[in-house]
Parts: structure tokens; sequence; C-alpha cells
């Protein structure tokens, strides 16, 4: 059996859109075994376990930034360890980030070993370059090295040729767990969770699922709510947040400032498992991105019969045809905003024809299947080398 060893910044049980995408994968590729090398990150983190398909070990003290600091070298250490007991037909580096570093240096080291870079990168670009700083001409070397690289999105294409890869570059995006998301709930236990969640009978729901951070647009959907409700449509209204992050309390301030309490629920973090059941119990999904990767959070919403309203950014273009599968809003624009979830409430045709063209694309192209059926092409190719 093949083996392929894996360096990640984080894995789980910290999840993110790319540890999530490197568990449903490595789950479904056959013939292929798999090594993982992350930073321990948390504290009580096993050094060493066995997740899915994948043999994970954790390097660094559980301090957090400083273990992802130090992971460029303890990462390669570790690795450099494991490559005296396997035979590895492949590197392949989860991102251009610490564990980029890490695998440039094993990959410097081992230059016989095919190296496969894949990017989830949903950050702007300059404030990614901006972190990288002076460390630039070194970060490059991560595209440069790369013997194939893999991009969710051609957004993210485009990134990689614009700082160093030469190699062949295949577009194959994150997919979406359909089993879990399109799975009905009761009418019973809906209307529990709504009433849990202070929704009446006849409001009108909106969510929004991120991390609470700048790039989200968080605060401009709060502040499209404020112009929604100074509109005072006929229909009445909820605002669902879910998500944690470092800007909860900066936007709990401005909904208080704005009156705007009885109509946004900030839910804080929900399971992955229970997210689809918030989802289920909503009328619209909404994220107006400053930049995005891809978007994983639309293609589920999609897949749960949920119409998106997202920005004309990142990868979000791949999936979002405006007015077909879903609705484009204008960046920072929440009076843009405001007009697009006006135009759901009161268009029903309209919001029946993006559930079902969005339902239709996530079947037909955001399988975990056909995304891992991709990835093992790549695998081959490059254990053939």
């Amino acid at each position: 059996m093949k083996r392929v060893l894996i360096f990640s910044t984080a894995y789980l049980p910290l999840v993110g859109g790319a540890e999530i995408a490197v568990k449903e994968i490595t789950d479904r590729v056959k013939n292929f075994s798999f090594d993982l090398v992350a930073p321990k990150i948390k504290g009580g983190l096993k050094k060493f376990e066995r997740i899915g398909n994948i043999d994970v070990y954790r390097v660094g003290f559980g301090l957090g930034k400083i273990d992802k600091l130090l992971f460029p070298i303890l990462g390669f250490s570790k690795a450099s360890a494991l490559k005296k007991k396997n035979n590895y037909s492949a590197i392949w580096s989860i991102m251009a980030s610490y564990g980029g570093f890490a695998a440039l240096f094993f990959k410097m080291r081992n230059k016989k070993i095919p190296f496969l870079l894949t990017l989830q990168e949903g950050d702007d670009e300059k404030d990614i370059l901006n972190k990288i700083g002076f460390f630039y001409p070194l970060w490059r070397k991560i595209f440069e090295y790369a013997d194939y690289t893999q991009v969710i999105s051609n957004y993210l294409k485009d990134f990689a040729k614009r700082h160093g890869v030469r190699s062949e570059i295949s577009v194959i995006p994150n997919g979406v767990d359909l089993d879990l998301f399109n799975r009905e709930i009761g009418e019973e236990e809906r209307m529990k969770l709504r009433s849990h969640l202070g929704i009446s009978k006849n409001d009108f729901t909106i969510v929004t699922v991120s991390r609470l951070v700048k790039k989200n647009g968080v605060e401009d959907t709060i502040r499209a709510i404020s112009v929604l409700k100074k509109k005072e449509p006929e229909t009445s209204f909820k605002l669902l947040i879910i998500g944690k992050g470092d800007l909860e309390g900066h936007l709990k301030m401005i909904t208080e400032k704005l009156g705007l309490k009885d109509k946004i629920k900030f839910v804080g973090f929900v399971d992955y498992k229970d997210l689809p059941k918030y989802l289920k119990v909503s009328d619209l999904f909404i994220r107006p991105s400053l930049s995005e990767g891809l978007g994983n959070a639309f293609l589920e919403a999609m897949a749960a019969g949920v119409p998106v309203i997202g920005t004309n950014v990142g990868g979000i273009p791949d999936f979002l045809i405006n007015k077909e599968t879903g609705l484009f809003c204008k960046v920072k624009d929440y009076g843009d905003i405001a007009d697009k979830i006006m135009m759901v409430i009161e268009d029903q045709f309209l919001k029946n024809r993006l559930v079902q063209n969005g339902k239709s694309m996530a079947f037909k192209n955001y399988s975990w299947n056909k995304i891992a059926s991709q990835m093992f092409v790549v695998f081959l190719k490059l254990a053939n080398n």
C-alpha cells in the first residue's frame, strides 16, 4: 500500500474546512495510507492517535500560536524521523502556511519524493501578504517546489500562478456531506428548535454561518437587518448568527446600538453534525464575504435546500450564478444586501428556483465521493512518477 505524508497546520478535533476535507478524502481513497504531522496547538490532545485512515502525529506543547511558529522546525524533524520507518510515495501540504514551511523543508531534503500542494486559503490576498512580510521569498518557495498543485477554486488557481507555481494545477473543490445536509427533520423537531431560538411561526428566518471575523462580512449583515427593519416589510424576520470569533463582542455591541436585539440571535458554536438542523429551520442563508477561497458554508446551505446570497469574490462565482443558484450582493453595501433579502422574501418563485438549482448543483458537483475520486487520480499520478 502506498503511503502519503501530510503536513497540516491543524487537524481534528480542531475543525475547519481544510481539516474536514482531509478527513473526507482520506476516508474514501483506497490503496493509500496516510501519516499526518500537525502542531498540537491545544492542551490535552494526544501526541499520536489514529483518526479514520490517518495516523496523526502532533508536535509542540499545546500552546496555540507558539506551536504554529515552531512547527516548520518541529514538523520537519518529526517527518524526518517517520521517513526512517516509512517509504513515502508523496508529500501533501495542506495550504501554504506553517505546515507548508515544514513540507518545504522536508521536500528540500528529500527532492525525489513528489510534493503535492493544496490551496484552501480564504483570507484576502493583501492580508496574507502582510502577515508573511519579509518571509515572502521563503513562502514563495512552497509554490515553486510543488510538483503538483490542487486548488479548491479558480480564484486560487490564479493566486497560485501569481506566487510562483510552475507545476500542473487541478481545480478540485471541497465537497459536502450530502447525506448529512440533505437529511430531513420532522415538523415537531423543527418547531421545537425554532421555539428554542425565539423564532415565531411566521418569522422569515435568515441565517449566517461563519467565524466572526472581518472577512465574512457579519457586521454588514447586521447593518442590512437595520435597513430592513426601517423598511418595515409585511413579513416579520429574524437573523441567526452561528459561529464564534474575535469580533463577537463588537458585533453584539453594534446589534444593541442599532436596537436589533429582538431581531438577531447570536447562537454561538454549533456542532457540525447539528448544523443541518439550523439550516432546515431557516429560509435564507447569507454571507456577504470580503474574500473567500471557495465558501463551503454556501454549498452546505444549498444542499440543505436553503437559498443563498453572497458576494462576487474569490471562489464564490464557481458555484453561484446570479438569480439561478443564488443572488449576488455588493461588497460592504448593506443597502444592497437588504434589497437582495427583500427579493427573496417577496418573490416565492425566485426563492423556489434558487433552492432547486442550488441543490441540484451541490449534488452534481460537490459530493465527497466525486472529490475523493479526483484526488485519488492525483495521488496515483504522483506515486507513479
